[in-house]
Protein backbone atom coordinates (compact mmCIF):
# COMPACT_ATOMS: atom_id res chain seq x y z
CA UNK A 1 0.00 0.00 0.00
CA UNK A 2 1.35 3.98 -0.87
CA UNK A 3 -0.03 6.48 1.28
CA UNK A 4 -0.01 10.12 -0.14
CA UNK A 5 -0.37 13.31 2.23
CA UNK A 6 -1.47 16.39 0.57
CA UNK A 7 -0.95 19.69 2.42
CA UNK A 8 -2.46 22.92 1.28
CA UNK A 9 -0.56 24.66 4.39
CA UNK A 10 -3.46 26.96 6.33
CA UNK A 11 -6.47 26.53 3.66
CA UNK A 12 -9.05 26.81 5.91
CA UNK A 13 -10.60 29.74 7.08
CA UNK A 14 -13.52 31.51 7.57
CA UNK A 15 -16.90 32.84 5.23
CA UNK A 16 -16.37 36.29 4.06
CA UNK A 17 -19.07 39.18 3.29
CA UNK A 18 -16.81 39.29 0.15
CA UNK A 19 -17.71 35.94 -0.96
CA UNK A 20 -21.33 35.94 -0.18
CA UNK A 21 -20.72 34.44 3.29
CA UNK A 22 -18.29 31.57 1.86
CA UNK A 23 -15.02 30.58 2.26
CA UNK A 24 -12.46 30.71 0.57
CA UNK A 25 -12.50 26.81 -0.23
CA UNK A 26 -16.00 26.87 -1.08
CA UNK A 27 -15.16 29.67 -3.87
CA UNK A 28 -12.02 27.85 -5.23
CA UNK A 29 -12.68 25.66 -8.35
CA UNK A 30 -11.00 22.26 -6.97
CA UNK A 31 -12.87 19.06 -8.51
CA UNK A 32 -9.72 16.62 -7.74
CA UNK A 33 -10.57 17.40 -4.01
CA UNK A 34 -13.62 16.99 -4.42
CA UNK A 35 -13.25 13.76 -6.25
CA UNK A 36 -11.08 12.51 -2.99
CA UNK A 37 -14.30 13.65 -1.21
CA UNK A 38 -16.88 11.92 -3.55
CA UNK A 39 -15.06 8.52 -3.61
CA UNK A 40 -13.87 8.47 0.19
CA UNK A 41 -14.80 10.00 3.55
CA UNK A 42 -14.30 13.75 4.69
CA UNK A 43 -14.34 14.71 8.17
CA UNK A 44 -12.38 17.23 9.96
CA UNK A 45 -9.11 16.70 12.67
CA UNK A 46 -8.43 19.04 15.67
CA UNK A 47 -4.27 19.40 15.07
CA UNK A 48 -3.53 21.68 17.78
CA UNK A 49 -4.33 20.47 21.44
CA UNK A 50 -5.99 22.64 23.30
CA UNK A 51 -3.92 25.52 25.35
CA UNK A 52 -0.93 24.58 22.93
CA UNK A 53 -0.15 27.95 19.77
CA UNK A 54 -2.02 27.15 16.29
CA UNK A 55 1.71 26.76 14.62
CA UNK A 56 2.16 25.26 11.85
CA UNK A 57 5.34 22.92 13.82
CA UNK A 58 2.54 21.67 16.21
CA UNK A 59 0.19 21.42 13.76
CA UNK A 60 2.21 18.95 11.10
CA UNK A 61 3.35 17.09 13.48
CA UNK A 62 -0.22 15.82 14.32
CA UNK A 63 -0.43 15.21 10.72
CA UNK A 64 2.53 13.02 10.55
CA UNK A 65 1.36 11.34 13.81
CA UNK A 66 3.02 12.35 16.67
CA UNK A 67 1.02 14.02 20.05
CA UNK A 68 2.29 17.59 20.24
CA UNK A 69 1.73 17.30 23.31
CA UNK A 70 4.67 14.66 24.34
CA UNK A 71 7.23 15.38 21.14
CA UNK A 72 6.56 19.31 20.67
CA UNK A 73 10.41 20.95 20.82
CA UNK A 74 9.69 24.50 19.01
CA UNK A 75 10.43 25.85 15.89
CA UNK A 76 14.34 26.32 15.90
CA UNK A 77 15.49 23.16 16.75
CA UNK A 78 13.56 21.69 13.02
CA UNK A 79 15.03 24.36 11.12
CA UNK A 80 18.45 23.75 12.50
CA UNK A 81 18.10 19.92 11.80
CA UNK A 82 17.31 21.12 8.05
CA UNK A 83 20.53 23.31 8.27
CA UNK A 84 22.74 20.74 9.48
CA UNK A 85 23.17 22.56 12.58
CA UNK A 86 24.26 20.11 15.78
CA UNK A 87 22.05 20.92 18.98
CA UNK A 88 24.12 20.51 22.20
CA UNK A 89 22.16 19.88 25.49
CA UNK A 90 23.06 23.64 26.69
CA UNK A 91 21.65 25.38 23.37
CA UNK A 92 19.08 26.90 22.47
CA UNK A 93 17.84 27.01 18.51
CA UNK A 94 16.04 30.29 17.82
CA UNK A 95 13.85 31.22 14.55
CA UNK A 96 14.45 34.81 13.14
CA UNK A 97 12.78 36.67 10.43
CA UNK A 98 14.15 39.84 8.89
CA UNK A 99 11.26 41.73 9.39
CA UNK A 100 10.32 45.28 7.81
CA UNK A 101 9.91 47.83 11.23
CA UNK A 102 8.39 51.70 10.59
CA UNK A 103 7.97 53.75 13.39
CA UNK A 104 7.35 50.69 16.22
CA UNK A 105 4.86 49.27 13.85
CA UNK A 106 5.17 45.09 12.46
CA UNK A 107 4.97 46.25 9.04
CA UNK A 108 6.12 42.99 7.45
CA UNK A 109 6.92 39.87 8.62
CA UNK A 110 8.97 38.63 5.57
CA UNK A 111 10.80 41.87 4.49
CA UNK A 112 8.84 41.84 0.87
CA UNK A 113 9.07 37.64 1.14
CA UNK A 114 13.22 38.91 0.38
CA UNK A 115 14.94 36.70 -1.64
CA UNK A 116 17.65 34.03 -0.46
CA UNK A 117 21.05 34.97 -2.09
CA UNK A 118 20.04 38.59 -0.24
CA UNK A 119 19.13 37.29 2.97
CA UNK A 120 22.38 35.02 2.88
CA UNK A 121 24.79 38.55 2.73
CA UNK A 122 22.45 39.75 5.20
CA UNK A 123 22.79 37.25 7.77
CA UNK A 124 26.55 36.87 7.03
CA UNK A 125 26.91 40.59 8.13
CA UNK A 126 24.84 39.86 11.45
CA UNK A 127 27.34 37.10 12.14
CA UNK A 128 30.49 38.94 11.43
CA UNK A 129 29.31 41.86 13.80
CA UNK A 130 27.41 40.09 15.87
CA UNK A 131 27.96 36.60 16.15
CA UNK A 132 30.12 35.43 20.05
CA UNK A 133 30.68 32.48 21.31
CA UNK A 134 27.44 32.65 22.91
CA UNK A 135 25.57 32.84 20.03
CA UNK A 136 26.02 32.14 16.11
CA UNK A 137 23.57 33.34 12.92
CA UNK A 138 22.58 31.03 9.88
CA UNK A 139 20.90 32.11 7.24
CA UNK A 140 17.99 29.84 6.26
CA UNK A 141 15.86 30.04 3.29
CA UNK A 142 14.66 34.14 2.40
CA UNK A 143 12.81 35.78 5.89
CA UNK A 144 13.53 32.39 7.93
CA UNK A 145 16.68 31.95 9.88
CA UNK A 146 18.43 31.04 12.51
CA UNK A 147 19.60 32.38 15.67
CA UNK A 148 22.05 29.39 17.62
CA UNK A 149 22.63 30.48 21.72
CA UNK A 150 24.95 28.77 23.24
CA UNK A 151 24.20 28.62 26.87
CA UNK A 152 26.53 28.26 30.30
CA UNK A 153 24.35 25.28 31.50
CA UNK A 154 21.43 23.01 30.41
CA UNK A 155 19.62 24.92 33.07
CA UNK A 156 20.17 28.20 31.89
CA UNK A 157 19.03 26.56 28.12
CA UNK A 158 15.82 25.58 29.82
CA UNK A 159 15.34 29.07 30.97
CA UNK A 160 15.83 30.87 27.99
CA UNK A 161 13.55 28.17 25.94
CA UNK A 162 10.81 29.28 28.19
CA UNK A 163 10.64 32.96 27.17
CA UNK A 164 7.35 34.04 25.74
CA UNK A 165 8.26 35.28 22.11
CA UNK A 166 5.73 36.68 19.71
CA UNK A 167 5.24 35.34 16.10
CA UNK A 168 5.61 37.99 14.02
CA UNK A 169 2.78 36.81 11.77
CA UNK A 170 0.81 37.34 14.98
CA UNK A 171 1.54 40.83 15.64
CA UNK A 172 1.17 42.89 11.85
CA UNK A 173 0.25 46.26 11.92
CA UNK A 174 0.83 46.52 15.77
CA UNK A 175 3.25 47.63 18.36
CA UNK A 176 7.22 46.44 18.31
CA UNK A 177 7.91 47.45 21.98
CA UNK A 178 4.85 46.04 23.30
CA UNK A 179 5.81 42.47 22.23
CA UNK A 180 9.45 42.51 22.84
CA UNK A 181 10.33 39.46 24.89
CA UNK A 182 10.96 39.63 28.60
CA UNK A 183 14.74 38.97 28.20
CA UNK A 184 17.66 41.77 28.23
CA UNK A 185 19.36 40.08 26.16
CA UNK A 186 17.14 39.36 23.45
CA UNK A 187 15.67 42.70 23.59
CA UNK A 188 19.58 43.68 22.77
CA UNK A 189 20.22 41.28 19.87
CA UNK A 190 16.96 42.79 18.30
CA UNK A 191 18.18 46.46 18.70
CA UNK A 192 21.70 45.81 18.06
CA UNK A 193 20.25 44.00 14.58
CA UNK A 194 18.84 47.29 13.41
CA UNK A 195 21.73 49.08 13.35
CA UNK A 196 23.54 46.62 11.17
CA UNK A 197 20.80 46.17 8.75
CA UNK A 198 19.23 49.60 8.95
CA UNK A 199 22.20 51.27 6.39
CA UNK A 200 22.93 48.08 4.40
CA UNK A 201 23.78 48.54 1.12
CA UNK A 202 21.10 45.57 -0.08
CA UNK A 203 18.28 47.61 1.98
CA UNK A 204 19.45 50.70 -0.05
CA UNK A 205 18.70 49.08 -3.02
CA UNK A 206 15.20 47.88 -1.83
CA UNK A 207 13.89 51.11 -1.04
CA UNK A 208 15.25 52.37 -4.31
CA UNK A 209 13.28 49.55 -5.86
CA UNK A 210 9.99 49.93 -3.88
CA UNK A 211 10.62 46.99 -1.71
CA UNK A 212 10.21 46.62 2.22
CA UNK A 213 13.37 46.54 3.85
CA UNK A 214 14.72 43.71 5.87
CA UNK A 215 15.73 46.59 8.81
CA UNK A 216 15.59 44.38 11.83
CA UNK A 217 15.65 40.60 12.90
CA UNK A 218 12.72 38.91 15.15
CA UNK A 219 13.31 36.00 17.82
CA UNK A 220 10.85 33.60 18.05
CA UNK A 221 10.05 29.85 17.79
CA UNK A 222 13.25 28.52 19.95
CA UNK A 223 13.55 25.09 21.64
CA UNK A 224 15.91 22.24 22.59
CA UNK A 225 17.23 19.42 21.07
CA UNK A 226 14.41 16.89 19.90
CA UNK A 227 13.64 13.50 21.23
CA UNK A 228 11.67 12.47 19.01
CA UNK A 229 10.90 8.60 17.32
CA UNK A 230 11.66 8.17 14.09
CA UNK A 231 8.73 7.66 11.37
CA UNK A 232 10.15 4.13 10.60
CA UNK A 233 9.88 2.76 14.07
CA UNK A 234 6.95 4.62 15.45
CA UNK A 235 4.53 3.21 12.40
CA UNK A 236 7.04 0.66 10.43
CA UNK A 237 6.77 2.53 7.26
CA UNK A 238 9.05 4.63 5.56
CA UNK A 239 8.50 7.69 3.93
CA UNK A 240 9.43 11.13 2.32
CA UNK A 241 8.80 14.99 2.32
CA UNK A 242 8.28 17.67 -0.26
CA UNK A 243 8.41 21.49 0.85
CA UNK A 244 9.93 24.50 0.59
CA UNK A 245 10.09 25.30 4.11
CA UNK A 246 13.00 24.24 6.23
CA UNK A 247 10.39 24.08 9.18
CA UNK A 248 9.07 20.87 7.38
CA UNK A 249 12.06 19.60 6.06
CA UNK A 250 13.84 19.79 9.10
CA UNK A 251 10.75 17.93 10.89
CA UNK A 252 11.34 15.21 7.37
CA UNK A 253 15.22 14.36 8.65
CA UNK A 254 14.43 14.72 12.45
CA UNK A 255 11.81 11.86 11.70
CA UNK A 256 13.97 9.92 9.33
CA UNK A 257 12.38 10.93 6.05
CA UNK A 258 13.52 11.29 2.94
CA UNK A 259 13.55 15.35 2.23
CA UNK A 260 13.54 16.28 -1.29
CA UNK A 261 15.01 19.45 -2.71
CA UNK A 262 12.56 20.92 -5.38
CA UNK A 263 14.52 23.51 -7.93
CA UNK A 264 12.20 26.38 -8.18
CA UNK A 265 10.34 25.52 -4.65
CA UNK A 266 9.85 28.84 -2.87
CA UNK A 267 7.41 28.47 -0.09
CA UNK A 268 5.76 31.73 -1.75
CA UNK A 269 3.26 31.92 -4.93
CA UNK A 270 5.37 31.44 -7.43
CA UNK A 271 6.52 28.21 -5.65
CA UNK A 272 6.97 25.29 -8.39
CA UNK A 273 3.75 23.04 -7.93
CA UNK A 274 4.51 20.72 -10.95
CA UNK A 275 8.04 19.86 -9.26
CA UNK A 276 6.70 19.24 -6.31
CA UNK A 277 4.19 16.71 -7.60
CA UNK A 278 6.76 15.05 -10.11
CA UNK A 279 9.58 14.79 -6.67
CA UNK A 280 6.40 13.10 -4.44
CA UNK A 281 6.03 10.49 -7.51
CA UNK A 282 9.86 9.86 -7.45
CA UNK A 283 10.04 8.93 -3.62
CA UNK A 284 6.72 7.40 -3.58
CA UNK A 285 8.51 4.89 -5.85
CA UNK A 286 11.72 4.45 -3.12
CA UNK A 287 9.19 5.18 -0.13
CA UNK A 288 5.29 3.60 1.38
CA UNK A 289 4.97 7.13 2.23
CA UNK A 290 5.08 10.83 0.66
CA UNK A 291 3.73 13.86 2.64
CA UNK A 292 3.84 16.92 0.19
CA UNK A 293 3.53 20.69 1.62
CA UNK A 294 2.67 23.76 -0.08
CA UNK A 295 3.05 27.39 1.92
CA UNK A 296 1.39 29.52 -0.58
CA UNK A 297 -2.42 29.62 0.97
CA UNK A 298 -1.45 29.93 4.26
CA UNK A 299 1.14 33.51 3.14
CA UNK A 300 -1.96 34.39 0.92
CA UNK A 301 -3.81 34.06 4.54
CA UNK A 302 -1.43 36.16 6.50
CA UNK A 303 -1.08 38.92 3.57
CA UNK A 304 -5.05 39.40 3.87
CA UNK A 305 -5.19 38.45 0.38
CA UNK A 306 -8.46 36.71 -0.84
CA UNK A 307 -7.97 36.43 -4.69
CA UNK A 308 -4.52 35.02 -4.08
CA UNK A 309 -5.97 32.71 -1.36
CA UNK A 310 -8.26 31.40 -4.02
CA UNK A 311 -5.73 31.34 -6.91
CA UNK A 312 -3.21 29.41 -4.12
CA UNK A 313 -6.28 26.49 -3.29
CA UNK A 314 -6.70 26.11 -7.26
CA UNK A 315 -3.08 25.58 -8.16
CA UNK A 316 -2.96 23.15 -5.64
CA UNK A 317 -5.48 21.06 -7.15
CA UNK A 318 -4.86 21.73 -10.37
CA UNK A 319 -0.79 21.20 -10.49
CA UNK A 320 -0.18 19.20 -7.69
CA UNK A 321 -3.55 17.01 -6.87
CA UNK A 322 -4.91 16.66 -10.18
CA UNK A 323 -1.24 15.33 -11.65
CA UNK A 324 -0.68 12.59 -8.40
CA UNK A 325 -4.40 11.18 -8.92
CA UNK A 326 -3.60 11.16 -12.36
CA UNK A 327 -0.45 8.87 -12.14
CA UNK A 328 -1.84 6.74 -9.46
CA UNK A 329 -4.28 6.00 -11.88
CA UNK A 330 -2.12 3.66 -13.72
CA UNK A 331 -0.24 2.07 -11.14
CA UNK A 332 -1.69 -1.24 -9.87
CA UNK A 333 -0.26 -0.92 -6.45
CA UNK A 334 -3.15 -0.03 -4.21
CA UNK A 335 -3.14 3.37 -2.64
CA UNK A 336 -5.01 5.75 -0.35
CA UNK A 337 -4.65 9.25 -0.44
CA UNK A 338 -5.35 11.87 2.69
CA UNK A 339 -5.11 15.63 1.99
CA UNK A 340 -6.21 18.70 4.53
CA UNK A 341 -4.64 22.15 5.33
CA UNK A 342 -2.77 21.84 8.86
CA UNK A 343 -4.27 24.92 10.61
CA UNK A 344 -6.99 27.80 9.30
CA UNK A 345 -5.37 31.37 8.67
CA UNK A 346 -8.44 33.16 8.03
CA UNK A 347 -7.80 36.08 5.73
CA UNK A 348 -9.25 38.68 7.85
CA UNK A 349 -7.31 37.83 10.71
CA UNK A 350 -4.48 37.31 9.12
CA UNK A 351 -3.26 34.34 11.36
CA UNK A 352 -3.61 31.10 12.53
CA UNK A 353 -6.31 29.82 14.27
CA UNK A 354 -6.79 26.67 16.22
CA UNK A 355 -10.13 25.52 14.71
CA UNK A 356 -10.51 21.71 13.88
CA UNK A 357 -9.76 21.59 10.04
CA UNK A 358 -11.44 19.61 7.16
CA UNK A 359 -9.71 16.50 6.02
CA UNK A 360 -11.11 13.83 2.89
CA UNK A 361 -9.55 10.11 2.97
CA UNK A 362 -10.32 8.00 -0.17
CA UNK A 363 -8.50 4.53 -1.60
CA UNK A 364 -8.02 1.31 -1.07
CA UNK A 365 -10.70 -0.04 1.38
CA UNK A 366 -12.05 3.31 2.56
CA UNK A 367 -16.13 3.03 1.86
CA UNK A 368 -17.35 6.58 0.94
CA UNK A 369 -19.43 8.64 3.11
CA UNK A 370 -22.27 10.90 1.73
CA UNK A 371 -20.26 14.17 1.32
CA UNK A 372 -19.46 14.95 -2.03
CA UNK A 373 -17.32 18.14 -1.86
CA UNK A 374 -14.38 18.94 0.20
CA UNK A 375 -14.66 22.54 2.28
CA UNK A 376 -14.54 23.65 5.80
CA UNK A 377 -18.60 23.27 5.48
CA UNK A 378 -19.27 19.94 4.18
CA UNK A 379 -16.64 18.93 6.48
CA UNK A 380 -18.26 19.17 9.71
CA UNK A 381 -21.25 17.61 8.42
CA UNK A 382 -19.13 14.90 7.53
CA UNK A 383 -18.40 11.03 8.83
CA UNK A 384 -15.57 11.46 11.25
CA UNK A 385 -14.14 13.92 14.15
CA UNK A 386 -10.80 13.21 15.22
CA UNK A 387 -10.41 15.18 18.25
CA UNK A 388 -6.22 14.26 18.66
CA UNK A 389 -5.32 15.10 15.26
CA UNK A 390 -1.89 13.19 15.80
CA UNK A 391 -4.26 9.42 15.98
CA UNK A 392 -5.67 10.71 12.16
CA UNK A 393 -2.43 8.85 10.84
CA UNK A 394 -3.85 5.75 12.12
CA UNK A 395 -7.02 5.77 10.48
CA UNK A 396 -4.85 6.14 7.43
CA UNK A 397 -2.71 3.42 7.83
CA UNK A 398 -5.14 1.17 9.65
CA UNK A 399 -5.98 -2.21 7.47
Amino acid sequence: MKYIILVPDGMAGEPLKELNDRTCMEVAVTPNMDMIALKGIVGTSNNVPRGMTPASDVANLSILGYDPKKYYCGRGPLEAANLGVEIGESDVAFRFNVITEAEDRMLDYSAGHISTEEVKVLVRDLEDKMGSDKYTFYPGTSYRNLLLFHCASPGDAEDLSLVKCYPPHDILDQSISKHLPKSQELVEITNRSKEVLEGHDINKVRIDLGQNPANSIWLWGQGRKPDIPLFKDAYGITGGIISAVDLLKGMGRVLGLEVADVVGATGYYDTNYEGKAEAALEILERNDMVFVHVEAPDEAGHNGDVKEKIKAIENFDSRITARIIEALSHKEEPHRILILPDHPTPVKKRTHTAEPVPFAMAGKGIEPDDVTVFNERAARAGSVKIDEGWKLMRKLLET
